[in-house]
This record gives C-alpha cells, structure tokens and sequence, in this order.
C-alpha cells in the first residue's frame, strides 16, 4: 500500500427482520453522501472488537457484548486520498435504539438491494460475502437419468442450500441447457441460486444467477466475463489465481483442497493453517473445498471462509 493504512473497523447490525443497518458519510468527509457499514477508526492499542463496541455505541448509540461479533472478512484498500485496512465483523446481537448520533442518516435495507445502493468501492466485497450462503452445493456430473438428477437437487434444496452449481464436462451443449433451465425452476422454488460451470453462453441466455470459472478458465480472462447482476466465482488453488480472480472481479472463490479427497488423492491437501493464511487480506469471500462435510463449516468459519463447498457433502456420493 502506498501509504500508512488506516485501521477500520465496521459491523454488520441486522434488525429482526434480517435488514442490514447502514449510515451516509456526512457532508465534507471523504466519499461524503455515500452510504457504508457503521464504524470507524481503530484507535492505537486498541483491540478491533473493542473498537468497533466503542465505534457503534458513539456513532449509533447501540451497545455490543464481546461475544457477539465474529469477523467475515478484512483487507486492505487503496483510495487515491488514503489507504486502510477494513475489519469487518458481523454483531449477532446489540442492545439499545440505532438512531444517528452524529446527526448522520439511517437506513436499514435488504442484503440483496445493497448492490442498488452508493457505496465505497471497498464496501463492494463486503456486500458480496452478505449476500452469499455459507453452503455452496456442487453438482456431479448429470446421469442420463435427469429425472433421478433433479429429484435429487430437490432434496438438496429442502436442506436449506441456496447456492447450487450445475457442473458438467461432457454434456452436450443443448442437453446441458435443458437440464439447466429444469434445475433453475427447481431452485426458484426454493429461493436458491443457479450458476453454471464455465459456460457464460448457457447462462446468459437462460438468465441463470452466474457462472463458476475453472482456475483454467479464470487465468486466461483479462477481465469480468459478465456483468454485475450475474455472480462469478472462481476454481483457486493459489495465491496467483486467488489474485487474478479478485483482479478480474470475481464475486467469491473456492479454495481447495482443504484436507485429502478420494477424488483427488494425489492433491496435496492445504490444511486449515495454510487456507486461513491464503485467506488473510483479500477483498473476496472464499469458500472452502475438498474433502469437506456438513461438521466442517464451524472450523471454515473460524479460518476466515465464507462457508463450505463441495459435492459428496450435499449429493451423498
């Protein structure tokens, strides 16, 4: 970075209605009428959390137990005006009315119109990693059977799963476009996502929720291959292509493999340790992958993933 960061701390407080409390830079400030996450800076000796309790009960008047915060995401940003370094922590609980103390305007919004909203650009992973689950289901390659195929993503989305890749390396084109607008019904009777494995085509013109790029595929893009109202995620094994796919502007990455796979036996699994540390300071959520189950996603949780991905944890194969 080019210059000294700044420390920011800022918390995510959500109503009990699941909406997302933000508050507009005042006038005069940097990014001044811009809406962002309630916080500010960490003052020196200071913990984050205890930062960030002192930070809300100022600027918004609402108290937060130690125990009540976990961290999401965090990384540095350069603006031209300054750099920082951005905490940000979800606050499971608070106590007390949020009003502007400062005299700064309140809104609370939905997770999934804060893309509609004008935000710092260092605030666009942030709402990224909001708006996605902590479960990204897989699927195998389709069996001739689609019938058998689509019941079982059913049963995948009656656990509660909303994010879903449909994966396939040998299907034709069009019969893979026929179970993808079938799988897509499916999913919007559950209120769950749709992407598709690295074809843009397909999902453009079904108006699928995005595409997932093999690590391939994303090294050989120069730039974001779809728009912002679709999602893109992205196949890492490595630093580089973690940093290729936030160049890019991928919306999340899968990391992997975490810990050893019987369908990978030859990969040399990351371990935690060195997942957390490949995590540490990149403005992408990343979801862990390989070998994981459904007891995994408290220790994901802990080493700075956004949740678990896979297939054998989801498809029972």
């Amino acid at each position: 970075m080019r210059n000294e960061a700044i420390h920011v701390v800022a918390g995510i407080v959500r109503d009990r209605e699941g909406r997302i409390l933000l508050t507009q830079r005042p006038p005069g400030k940097h990014l001044a009428g811009l809406w962002e996450f309630p916080g500010g800076k960490r003052e020196s000796g200071e913990l984050p959390q205890d930062a960030l309790r002192r930070e809300l009960h100022e600027e918004i008047g609402i108290g937060i137990d130690a125990g009540a915060m976990r961290r999401i995401i965090c990384f540095p940003w350069d603006y031209v005006e300054k750099s920082i370094f951005l905490d940000v922590y979800d606050v499971a609980d608070f106590s007390g009315i949020a009003h502007g103390r400062e005299g700064q305007e309140i809104r609370w919004e939905r997770p999934d119109d804060l893309p509609d909203i004008p935000m710092p650009p260092a605030d666009v992973p942030i709402v990224a990693a909001l708006r996605l689950p902590d479960r990204y289901a897989i699927t195998p390659e389709p069996s001739g059977n689609s019938t058998s195929f689509l019941a079982t993503l059913e049963n995948v989305l009656r656990t509660g799963v909303k994010l879903v890749q449909l994966r396939s390396k040998h299907m034709p084109s069009q019969a893979l476009a026929t179970l993808a607008a079938q799988a897509l019904a499916i999913t919007r009777r559950h209120d769950a996502r749709l992407i598709l494995n690295g074809n843009g085509d397909v999902a453009r013109r079904l108006r699928l929720d995005g595409i997932h790029l093999p690590a391939a595929e994303l090294m050989r893009c120069t730039q974001r291959p779809l728009d912002r109202s679709f999602l893109i995620g992205a196949s890492c094994h490595n630093t580089a292509e973690l940093d290729h796919a936030v160049q890019i502007g991928a919306d999340f990455a899968v990391l992997g493999p975490v810990v050893p796979t019987n369908s990978h036996p030859n990969a040399r699994p990351l371990g935690w340790s060195s997942f957390s540390e490949l995590c540490v300071n990149l403005p992408l959520p990343i979801y862990a992958l390989g070998g994981m189950a459904s007891a995994d996603l408290p220790e994901a949780l802990e080493s700075r993933a956004q949740g678990i991905a896979g297939i054998s944890a989801f498809w029972n194969i």
